[in-house]
Protein backbone atom coordinates (compact mmCIF):
# COMPACT_ATOMS: atom_id res chain seq x y z
CA UNK A 1 0.00 0.00 0.00
CA UNK A 2 0.88 3.24 -0.65
CA UNK A 3 2.13 5.65 2.49
CA UNK A 4 0.90 9.19 0.17
CA UNK A 5 -1.27 9.44 -2.75
CA UNK A 6 -2.00 12.75 -4.82
CA UNK A 7 -4.60 11.43 -7.46
CA UNK A 8 -5.95 14.15 -9.68
CA UNK A 9 -4.59 17.44 -8.65
CA UNK A 10 -5.12 20.03 -10.79
CA UNK A 11 -3.80 23.82 -9.87
CA UNK A 12 -4.35 26.99 -11.75
CA UNK A 13 -3.05 30.39 -11.41
CA UNK A 14 -3.85 32.89 -13.68
CA UNK A 15 -3.33 32.35 -17.74
CA UNK A 16 -1.58 28.96 -16.44
CA UNK A 17 -2.48 25.20 -15.45
CA UNK A 18 0.68 24.24 -13.48
CA UNK A 19 -1.03 20.51 -12.31
CA UNK A 20 -3.53 19.26 -14.56
CA UNK A 21 -4.87 15.72 -13.15
CA UNK A 22 -1.42 14.34 -11.54
CA UNK A 23 -1.54 11.23 -10.38
CA UNK A 24 1.21 10.62 -7.92
CA UNK A 25 2.17 8.16 -4.84
CA UNK A 26 5.26 6.90 -2.92
CA UNK A 27 5.68 3.11 -1.11
CA UNK A 28 7.46 3.29 2.14
CA UNK A 29 10.87 1.68 1.56
CA UNK A 30 11.45 3.39 -1.68
CA UNK A 31 12.59 5.99 -4.13
CA UNK A 32 10.19 7.63 -6.26
CA UNK A 33 11.84 10.29 -8.50
CA UNK A 34 9.80 13.04 -9.38
CA UNK A 35 11.29 14.62 -12.49
CA UNK A 36 10.90 17.19 -15.40
CA UNK A 37 12.20 20.76 -16.91
CA UNK A 38 11.66 23.79 -14.72
CA UNK A 39 8.04 24.87 -15.26
CA UNK A 40 7.09 21.30 -15.54
CA UNK A 41 4.94 21.10 -12.31
CA UNK A 42 7.26 19.94 -9.23
CA UNK A 43 7.57 22.72 -7.33
CA UNK A 44 3.74 23.07 -7.35
CA UNK A 45 3.03 19.59 -6.72
CA UNK A 46 5.36 19.94 -3.73
CA UNK A 47 4.24 22.74 -2.58
CA UNK A 48 0.65 21.15 -2.21
CA UNK A 49 2.10 18.25 -0.52
CA UNK A 50 3.67 20.58 1.93
CA UNK A 51 0.63 22.62 2.63
CA UNK A 52 2.02 25.56 0.98
CA UNK A 53 -0.73 25.95 -1.77
CA UNK A 54 -4.25 23.92 -1.94
CA UNK A 55 -5.28 21.15 -4.68
CA UNK A 56 -8.22 22.72 -6.99
CA UNK A 57 -8.73 19.39 -7.83
CA UNK A 58 -7.88 16.26 -6.98
CA UNK A 59 -6.98 14.65 -3.36
CA UNK A 60 -4.11 13.61 -1.30
CA UNK A 61 -4.22 10.83 0.55
CA UNK A 62 -1.62 10.41 3.52
CA UNK A 63 -1.68 6.67 5.24
CA UNK A 64 -4.52 5.51 4.23
CA UNK A 65 -6.84 8.54 5.04
CA UNK A 66 -7.76 11.83 3.22
CA UNK A 67 -5.17 14.63 4.33
CA UNK A 68 -6.12 17.92 4.54
CA UNK A 69 -2.20 19.87 4.71
CA UNK A 70 -2.65 23.73 5.18
CA UNK A 71 0.34 24.96 6.07
CA UNK A 72 4.20 22.89 6.81
CA UNK A 73 4.03 22.70 10.48
CA UNK A 74 0.93 20.85 10.02
CA UNK A 75 3.00 18.30 7.32
CA UNK A 76 6.14 18.10 9.55
CA UNK A 77 3.66 17.04 12.20
CA UNK A 78 2.08 14.47 10.29
CA UNK A 79 5.45 13.20 9.32
CA UNK A 80 6.26 14.36 5.93
CA UNK A 81 9.99 16.74 5.68
CA UNK A 82 11.31 17.97 3.20
CA UNK A 83 15.27 18.78 2.32
CA UNK A 84 15.56 22.04 0.33
CA UNK A 85 18.29 23.04 -2.33
CA UNK A 86 19.29 26.04 -0.48
CA UNK A 87 20.28 24.99 2.93
CA UNK A 88 17.64 26.00 5.60
CA UNK A 89 20.57 26.74 8.44
CA UNK A 90 21.50 29.61 11.27
CA UNK A 91 25.38 29.36 10.64
CA UNK A 92 26.01 31.05 13.76
CA UNK A 93 23.97 28.28 15.89
CA UNK A 94 25.33 24.65 16.42
CA UNK A 95 24.03 21.63 15.14
CA UNK A 96 22.31 20.89 18.29
CA UNK A 97 20.40 24.59 18.34
CA UNK A 98 19.87 24.65 14.44
CA UNK A 99 18.34 21.45 14.82
CA UNK A 100 15.87 22.35 18.05
CA UNK A 101 14.44 25.77 16.07
CA UNK A 102 11.05 25.85 16.48
CA UNK A 103 10.53 22.81 18.73
CA UNK A 104 9.03 23.09 21.83
CA UNK A 105 11.07 22.09 25.24
CA UNK A 106 10.67 20.02 28.37
CA UNK A 107 12.44 22.80 30.08
CA UNK A 108 10.09 25.27 28.45
CA UNK A 109 10.64 28.35 28.53
CA UNK A 110 14.45 27.08 27.81
CA UNK A 111 15.71 24.21 25.34
CA UNK A 112 17.01 21.47 26.57
CA UNK A 113 20.22 21.04 24.44
CA UNK A 114 21.82 18.08 26.01
CA UNK A 115 18.82 15.96 25.42
CA UNK A 116 18.57 16.91 21.89
CA UNK A 117 22.30 16.70 21.34
CA UNK A 118 21.66 13.07 22.91
CA UNK A 119 19.16 12.20 20.39
CA UNK A 120 21.20 13.68 17.51
CA UNK A 121 23.81 11.01 18.46
CA UNK A 122 21.68 8.54 18.56
CA UNK A 123 20.03 9.40 15.13
CA UNK A 124 23.61 9.84 13.38
CA UNK A 125 24.78 6.40 14.88
CA UNK A 126 21.42 4.68 13.33
CA UNK A 127 22.16 6.39 10.13
CA UNK A 128 25.53 7.06 9.71
CA UNK A 129 25.38 10.81 9.31
CA UNK A 130 28.28 11.42 11.20
CA UNK A 131 26.88 14.53 12.54
CA UNK A 132 28.82 16.19 15.58
CA UNK A 133 25.68 18.26 17.68
CA UNK A 134 27.90 20.55 19.34
CA UNK A 135 29.79 22.29 16.32
CA UNK A 136 29.15 25.88 14.68
CA UNK A 137 27.09 24.97 11.31
CA UNK A 138 29.82 27.47 9.79
CA UNK A 139 32.57 25.57 10.68
CA UNK A 140 30.87 22.53 8.17
CA UNK A 141 31.30 21.69 4.91
CA UNK A 142 28.54 21.64 2.31
CA UNK A 143 28.25 17.66 2.48
CA UNK A 144 28.35 18.05 6.54
CA UNK A 145 25.52 20.89 6.46
CA UNK A 146 23.13 18.34 3.96
CA UNK A 147 23.40 16.01 6.56
CA UNK A 148 22.32 18.59 9.35
CA UNK A 149 19.49 19.28 6.85
CA UNK A 150 18.31 15.16 7.29
CA UNK A 151 18.71 15.32 10.61
CA UNK A 152 16.46 18.16 10.77
CA UNK A 153 13.65 16.26 9.69
CA UNK A 154 14.45 12.69 10.90
CA UNK A 155 14.68 14.37 14.51
CA UNK A 156 11.09 15.07 13.90
CA UNK A 157 10.11 11.85 12.71
CA UNK A 158 9.90 12.49 9.28
CA UNK A 159 8.32 9.39 7.26
CA UNK A 160 8.32 10.44 4.05
CA UNK A 161 11.35 12.80 2.88
CA UNK A 162 11.04 14.97 -0.12
CA UNK A 163 14.58 16.15 -1.59
CA UNK A 164 14.53 18.93 -3.49
CA UNK A 165 17.83 18.99 -5.93
CA UNK A 166 20.03 17.58 -2.39
CA UNK A 167 23.17 17.06 -5.02
CA UNK A 168 23.42 20.40 -6.16
CA UNK A 169 26.42 21.44 -3.78
CA UNK A 170 27.91 18.34 -3.26
CA UNK A 171 31.16 16.07 -5.12
CA UNK A 172 30.91 13.31 -6.72
CA UNK A 173 32.10 11.32 -3.55
CA UNK A 174 29.91 13.29 -1.16
CA UNK A 175 26.94 12.05 -3.13
CA UNK A 176 27.59 8.53 -3.07
CA UNK A 177 27.82 9.22 0.70
CA UNK A 178 24.38 10.83 0.64
CA UNK A 179 22.81 8.00 -1.49
CA UNK A 180 24.23 5.22 1.13
CA UNK A 181 22.59 7.67 3.84
CA UNK A 182 18.98 7.73 1.58
CA UNK A 183 19.43 4.24 0.64
CA UNK A 184 19.31 3.54 5.35
CA UNK A 185 16.26 5.59 5.02
CA UNK A 186 14.42 3.72 2.86
CA UNK A 187 15.65 0.12 4.01
CA UNK A 188 14.01 0.92 7.37
CA UNK A 189 10.28 1.44 5.84
CA UNK A 190 10.74 5.48 5.16
CA UNK A 191 9.75 7.24 1.54
CA UNK A 192 11.84 8.96 -0.22
CA UNK A 193 10.64 11.50 -2.90
CA UNK A 194 13.74 12.65 -5.31
CA UNK A 195 13.48 15.78 -7.20
CA UNK A 196 16.84 16.08 -9.37
CA UNK A 197 17.86 17.63 -12.97
CA UNK A 198 21.05 15.27 -12.83
CA UNK A 199 19.78 11.97 -14.91
CA UNK A 200 22.83 9.75 -14.21
CA UNK A 201 21.69 10.26 -9.79
CA UNK A 202 18.05 9.93 -10.76
CA UNK A 203 19.46 6.16 -12.88
CA UNK A 204 21.51 5.37 -9.98
CA UNK A 205 19.10 5.99 -7.27
CA UNK A 206 15.31 5.76 -8.47
CA UNK A 207 13.27 2.46 -7.66
CA UNK A 208 10.20 4.43 -9.98
CA UNK A 209 10.28 7.37 -11.78
CA UNK A 210 7.35 10.06 -12.87
CA UNK A 211 8.11 12.74 -15.18
CA UNK A 212 5.86 16.04 -15.89
CA UNK A 213 5.90 17.94 -19.14
CA UNK A 214 3.86 21.35 -19.40
CA UNK A 215 2.25 20.47 -16.26
CA UNK A 216 0.96 17.18 -16.95
CA UNK A 217 2.42 13.24 -16.35
CA UNK A 218 4.18 12.81 -19.40
CA UNK A 219 5.20 8.84 -18.22
CA UNK A 220 6.23 6.64 -15.47
CA UNK A 221 8.95 4.15 -15.78
CA UNK A 222 11.71 2.63 -13.79
CA UNK A 223 16.09 2.35 -14.24
CA UNK A 224 15.30 -1.19 -15.51
CA UNK A 225 13.06 0.13 -18.05
CA UNK A 226 14.95 3.34 -19.72
CA UNK A 227 17.99 5.26 -20.12
CA UNK A 228 19.63 8.68 -20.00
CA UNK A 229 18.13 9.42 -23.29
CA UNK A 230 14.60 8.32 -23.21
CA UNK A 231 13.75 10.85 -19.72
CA UNK A 232 15.35 13.63 -21.51
CA UNK A 233 13.03 12.99 -24.59
CA UNK A 234 10.23 12.48 -21.86
CA UNK A 235 10.82 15.92 -20.53
CA UNK A 236 11.51 17.58 -23.48
CA UNK A 237 8.60 15.98 -25.98
CA UNK A 238 11.90 15.34 -28.35
CA UNK A 239 15.01 13.29 -29.06
CA UNK A 240 17.58 15.62 -26.60
CA UNK A 241 21.84 15.14 -27.34
CA UNK A 242 22.53 14.65 -23.84
CA UNK A 243 26.86 14.67 -24.61
CA UNK A 244 27.76 17.25 -27.17
CA UNK A 245 29.95 16.84 -29.76
CA UNK A 246 33.60 17.90 -29.53
CA UNK A 247 35.56 17.63 -32.82
CA UNK A 248 39.12 17.77 -32.32
CA UNK A 249 40.59 21.34 -33.00
CA UNK A 250 43.59 22.57 -33.69
CA UNK A 251 44.46 25.28 -31.05
CA UNK A 252 46.33 28.92 -31.02
CA UNK A 253 47.80 30.76 -29.18
CA UNK A 254 47.21 31.20 -25.53
CA UNK A 255 44.74 34.52 -25.72
CA UNK A 256 44.08 34.35 -22.06
CA UNK A 257 46.70 33.98 -19.73
CA UNK A 258 46.11 34.62 -15.56
CA UNK A 259 48.98 34.94 -13.68
CA UNK A 260 49.30 34.78 -10.06
CA UNK A 261 45.65 36.04 -9.55
CA UNK A 262 45.03 36.43 -5.87
CA UNK A 263 41.44 38.06 -5.00
CA UNK A 264 40.11 39.30 -1.74
CA UNK A 265 36.58 37.90 -1.30
CA UNK A 266 33.57 40.00 0.23
CA UNK A 267 34.05 38.08 3.70
CA UNK A 268 37.70 39.84 3.78
CA UNK A 269 39.18 36.61 3.72
CA UNK A 270 41.27 35.75 0.59
CA UNK A 271 38.93 33.71 -2.12
CA UNK A 272 41.64 33.25 -4.85
CA UNK A 273 45.00 32.51 -3.81
CA UNK A 274 47.81 32.45 -6.37
CA UNK A 275 45.89 31.29 -9.28
CA UNK A 276 47.56 30.84 -12.67
CA UNK A 277 46.43 29.60 -16.36
CA UNK A 278 46.41 29.68 -19.94
CA UNK A 279 43.50 29.48 -22.39
CA UNK A 280 44.43 29.08 -26.06
CA UNK A 281 42.10 30.34 -28.73
CA UNK A 282 40.22 27.06 -30.09
CA UNK A 283 40.16 25.62 -26.14
CA UNK A 284 37.62 25.55 -23.38
CA UNK A 285 38.89 25.23 -19.81
CA UNK A 286 36.95 24.25 -17.27
CA UNK A 287 37.07 25.51 -14.21
CA UNK A 288 35.24 22.34 -11.66
CA UNK A 289 35.04 22.84 -7.86
CA UNK A 290 32.34 22.65 -5.41
CA UNK A 291 30.12 25.98 -4.98
CA UNK A 292 32.40 29.38 -3.10
CA UNK A 293 36.09 27.87 -3.96
CA UNK A 294 36.97 30.81 -5.38
CA UNK A 295 35.35 30.62 -8.76
CA UNK A 296 32.82 33.82 -9.02
CA UNK A 297 36.04 35.94 -8.09
CA UNK A 298 38.01 34.53 -10.82
CA UNK A 299 35.50 34.96 -13.06
CA UNK A 300 34.35 38.98 -12.02
CA UNK A 301 38.33 39.71 -11.60
CA UNK A 302 38.71 38.86 -15.57
CA UNK A 303 35.59 40.78 -16.48
CA UNK A 304 36.79 44.16 -14.28
CA UNK A 305 34.28 43.96 -11.67
CA UNK A 306 36.66 42.87 -8.56
CA UNK A 307 40.21 44.36 -7.95
CA UNK A 308 42.72 41.80 -7.16
CA UNK A 309 45.42 41.69 -4.95
CA UNK A 310 49.04 43.81 -6.07
CA UNK A 311 51.19 40.95 -7.80
CA UNK A 312 48.35 39.27 -9.84
CA UNK A 313 48.48 39.57 -13.84
CA UNK A 314 45.64 39.17 -16.57
CA UNK A 315 46.38 38.91 -20.17
CA UNK A 316 44.05 39.15 -23.08
CA UNK A 317 45.93 38.77 -26.65
CA UNK A 318 49.44 40.09 -24.56
CA UNK A 319 47.44 43.16 -22.99
CA UNK A 320 47.82 43.74 -19.61
CA UNK A 321 43.54 44.40 -19.17
CA UNK A 322 43.81 44.74 -15.01
CA UNK A 323 44.29 48.64 -15.54
CA UNK A 324 40.99 48.75 -18.14
CA UNK A 325 37.95 49.42 -17.18
CA UNK A 326 35.12 47.13 -18.42
CA UNK A 327 34.33 48.40 -21.43
CA UNK A 328 37.97 48.42 -22.44
CA UNK A 329 38.04 44.95 -21.76
CA UNK A 330 35.28 44.33 -24.18
CA UNK A 331 36.63 46.60 -26.69
CA UNK A 332 39.48 44.00 -26.64
CA UNK A 333 37.30 41.43 -27.31
CA UNK A 334 36.27 40.05 -24.21
CA UNK A 335 32.66 38.42 -23.92
CA UNK A 336 30.91 37.41 -20.03
CA UNK A 337 28.46 35.71 -19.25
CA UNK A 338 27.89 36.04 -15.61
CA UNK A 339 26.28 33.74 -13.06
CA UNK A 340 23.50 35.69 -11.90
CA UNK A 341 21.76 36.78 -14.86
CA UNK A 342 18.84 39.20 -13.75
CA UNK A 343 21.74 40.53 -11.48
CA UNK A 344 24.82 40.93 -13.61
CA UNK A 345 22.94 39.72 -17.20
CA UNK A 346 20.30 41.40 -18.02
CA UNK A 347 17.72 44.65 -17.30
CA UNK A 348 14.64 42.94 -16.13
CA UNK A 349 12.52 46.06 -16.82
CA UNK A 350 14.37 46.21 -20.31
CA UNK A 351 13.28 44.90 -23.18
CA UNK A 352 14.40 41.77 -25.40
CA UNK A 353 15.76 44.40 -27.75
CA UNK A 354 17.41 46.75 -25.31
CA UNK A 355 19.28 43.94 -23.69
CA UNK A 356 20.30 42.56 -26.95
CA UNK A 357 21.66 46.01 -27.34
CA UNK A 358 23.09 47.01 -23.80
CA UNK A 359 26.90 46.85 -24.89
CA UNK A 360 27.39 47.73 -28.14
CA UNK A 361 24.23 49.90 -28.75
CA UNK A 362 26.86 52.96 -29.02
CA UNK A 363 28.68 51.69 -32.17
CA UNK A 364 28.79 52.85 -35.82
CA UNK A 365 26.01 50.01 -36.91
CA UNK A 366 23.56 51.49 -33.96
CA UNK A 367 23.97 55.05 -34.42
CA UNK A 368 23.80 58.60 -37.10
CA UNK A 369 24.95 61.40 -35.52
CA UNK A 370 24.34 60.63 -32.37
CA UNK A 371 20.43 59.00 -32.61
CA UNK A 372 19.27 55.40 -32.44
CA UNK A 373 18.78 53.87 -36.16
CA UNK A 374 15.63 52.02 -35.09
CA UNK A 375 15.65 49.94 -38.09
CA UNK A 376 18.92 49.11 -37.88
CA UNK A 377 18.50 47.81 -34.35
CA UNK A 378 15.16 45.69 -35.37
CA UNK A 379 16.89 44.13 -37.88
CA UNK A 380 19.81 43.33 -35.72
CA UNK A 381 17.68 42.46 -32.75
CA UNK A 382 15.16 40.52 -34.79
CA UNK A 383 18.23 38.03 -36.81
CA UNK A 384 19.22 37.30 -33.00
CA UNK A 385 16.25 36.54 -31.41
CA UNK A 386 15.87 33.36 -34.65
CA UNK A 387 19.73 33.04 -35.06
CA UNK A 388 19.81 32.04 -31.45
CA UNK A 389 15.92 30.64 -30.54
CA UNK A 390 14.72 32.74 -28.33
CA UNK A 391 11.29 32.13 -27.20
CA UNK A 392 9.36 35.61 -27.03
CA UNK A 393 6.10 37.30 -27.89
CA UNK A 394 8.35 40.51 -29.47
CA UNK A 395 11.33 41.75 -29.30
CA UNK A 396 9.54 44.56 -27.39
CA UNK A 397 8.78 42.24 -24.53
CA UNK A 398 10.46 42.82 -21.14
CA UNK A 399 12.90 40.22 -20.54
CA UNK A 400 11.89 39.89 -16.68
CA UNK A 401 8.58 37.92 -18.65
CA UNK A 402 10.66 35.56 -20.08
CA UNK A 403 11.38 31.94 -18.61
CA UNK A 404 15.10 31.58 -17.29
CA UNK A 405 16.32 29.93 -20.36
CA UNK A 406 14.91 32.51 -22.65
CA UNK A 407 16.67 34.89 -20.50
CA UNK A 408 20.00 33.31 -20.89
CA UNK A 409 19.81 32.57 -24.60
CA UNK A 410 19.15 36.75 -24.82
CA UNK A 411 22.58 36.90 -22.97
CA UNK A 412 24.53 34.61 -25.02
CA UNK A 413 23.13 35.95 -28.25
CA UNK A 414 24.90 39.72 -27.00
CA UNK A 415 27.72 38.38 -25.50
CA UNK A 416 28.56 35.82 -28.71
CA UNK A 417 27.71 38.49 -31.33
CA UNK A 418 30.79 40.16 -31.75
CA UNK A 419 32.64 36.89 -31.92
CA UNK A 420 34.78 37.35 -29.24
CA UNK A 421 38.30 36.22 -28.60
CA UNK A 422 37.95 34.97 -24.94
CA UNK A 423 35.02 34.51 -23.97
CA UNK A 424 33.96 34.05 -19.96
CA UNK A 425 30.86 31.76 -19.60
CA UNK A 426 29.82 31.44 -15.74
CA UNK A 427 27.30 28.33 -15.15
CA UNK A 428 25.92 29.19 -18.55
CA UNK A 429 23.37 26.34 -17.97
CA UNK A 430 22.27 27.08 -13.99
CA UNK A 431 18.38 26.92 -14.11
CA UNK A 432 17.63 26.48 -17.25
CA UNK A 433 15.61 23.08 -19.04
CA UNK A 434 17.23 20.48 -20.94
CA UNK A 435 16.58 21.86 -24.20
CA UNK A 436 17.84 25.24 -23.43
CA UNK A 437 21.36 23.73 -21.89
CA UNK A 438 21.50 21.65 -24.99
CA UNK A 439 21.35 24.67 -27.30
CA UNK A 440 23.71 26.56 -24.85
CA UNK A 441 26.51 23.82 -25.50
CA UNK A 442 25.92 24.12 -29.12
CA UNK A 443 27.12 27.25 -28.90
CA UNK A 444 29.88 27.29 -26.63
CA UNK A 445 31.21 24.49 -28.92
CA UNK A 446 30.57 26.21 -32.41
CA UNK A 447 33.03 29.24 -30.35
CA UNK A 448 34.83 27.08 -29.66
CA UNK A 449 35.32 25.73 -33.66
CA UNK A 450 35.38 29.42 -34.28
CA UNK A 451 38.88 29.88 -32.20
CA UNK A 452 37.62 31.65 -28.89
CA UNK A 453 39.26 30.73 -26.06
CA UNK A 454 36.53 29.95 -24.07
CA UNK A 455 36.28 29.36 -19.76
CA UNK A 456 33.62 27.29 -18.73
CA UNK A 457 32.81 28.00 -14.47
CA UNK A 458 30.25 25.50 -13.75
CA UNK A 459 29.19 23.26 -11.03
CA UNK A 460 27.81 21.01 -12.88
CA UNK A 461 30.20 18.29 -13.38
CA UNK A 462 28.21 16.63 -16.10
CA UNK A 463 28.74 20.10 -18.22
CA UNK A 464 32.61 20.53 -17.60
CA UNK A 465 33.28 16.57 -18.83
CA UNK A 466 31.25 17.19 -21.82
CA UNK A 467 32.28 20.34 -22.52
CA UNK A 468 35.78 21.24 -21.59
CA UNK A 469 39.62 20.06 -23.49
CA UNK A 470 41.22 20.78 -19.95
CA UNK A 471 40.14 20.87 -16.21
CA UNK A 472 40.80 23.10 -14.10
CA UNK A 473 40.20 21.58 -10.34
CA UNK A 474 39.65 24.44 -7.60
CA UNK A 475 39.99 23.77 -3.91
CA UNK A 476 39.78 26.87 -1.21
CA UNK A 477 41.11 29.02 -3.52
CA UNK A 478 43.71 27.54 -4.92
CA UNK A 479 43.56 25.44 -9.03
CA UNK A 480 45.05 21.99 -7.45
CA UNK A 481 45.36 20.35 -10.86
CA UNK A 482 44.68 20.54 -14.53
CA UNK A 483 43.64 17.35 -16.34
CA UNK A 484 43.30 17.11 -20.13
CA UNK A 485 39.79 15.97 -20.68
CA UNK A 486 40.62 12.59 -21.53
CA UNK A 487 42.43 11.50 -18.58
CA UNK A 488 39.43 12.86 -16.72
CA UNK A 489 36.84 10.78 -14.65
CA UNK A 490 34.70 11.44 -12.59
CA UNK A 491 35.79 10.28 -9.66
CA UNK A 492 38.93 11.48 -10.08
CA UNK A 493 38.08 15.07 -10.52
CA UNK A 494 35.63 14.62 -7.43
CA UNK A 495 38.42 14.17 -5.42
CA UNK A 496 40.27 16.76 -6.53
CA UNK A 497 37.27 19.16 -5.77
CA UNK A 498 37.87 17.69 -2.26
CA UNK A 499 40.76 18.75 -1.86
CA UNK A 500 42.90 15.40 -1.99
CA UNK A 501 45.22 15.87 -4.54
CA UNK A 502 47.19 12.62 -4.65
CA UNK A 503 44.78 9.82 -3.35
CA UNK A 504 46.00 7.32 -1.94
CA UNK A 505 44.68 3.30 -1.86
Amino acid sequence: MSMLEMRGITKRFPGVIANQDVDFDVRAGEVHTLLGENGAGKSTLMKILFGLYQPDEGEVIWQGSPATITSPSQAIEAGIGMVHQHFMLVPTLTVAENVALGLSSGRAPFTDLDAVSERIREISDQHGLSVDPSVDVWRLSVGERQRVEIMKALYRQAELLVLDEPTAVLTPQEVDDLFEILRRMTDEGRGLIFISHKLHEVMALSDRITVLRNGRVSGHTTPGETSREELAAMMVGRAVKLTPDRPPVETGDSRLEVRSLSVQGDRGTRAVDDVSFDVKGGEILGIAGVSGNGQREIAETIAGLRTPLPGSSVLLDGTDVLPMKTKQRRDLGLAYVPEERMKDGAVGDFSVSENLILVNHDTAEFTSSGLFNFDAIRRHCSELVERFAVKTPTIDTPTSSLSGGNIQKVIIARELTGNPGVLIASQPTRGVDIGSAEYIHEQLIAQRDRGTATLLISEDLDEVLGLSDRIAVVFEGRIVAIVDADDATRENIGLLMAGVVEPTG
